[in-house]
């Protein structure tokens, strides 16, 4: 995945609905993957999360594949 600064408002990258490059919008959020809270706690994972600022969609990444 090429990314490359374009401003300090976001990055540049491909998007498939626009298909081509446009500017995003990136974040990383720590989601939780487990429905028990007893375990919840211990089932966050971090992922990447890009929105295309000219259609809106949403392209998300989970960072950690262990």
């Amino acid at each position: 995945m090429a990314t490359q600064p374009s401003d300090l408002d976001g990055v540049t990258e491909p998007c498939s609905e626009c298909c081509g490059e446009t500017l995003h919008k990136v974040r990383v959020e720590l989601r939780t993957e487990s429905s028990k809270k007893e375990n919840a706690e211990f089932s966050r994972e971090p992922y990447r999360v890009a929105v295309c600022m000219e259609c809106g969609s949403e392209t998300i990444q989970r960072m950690n594949n262990a």
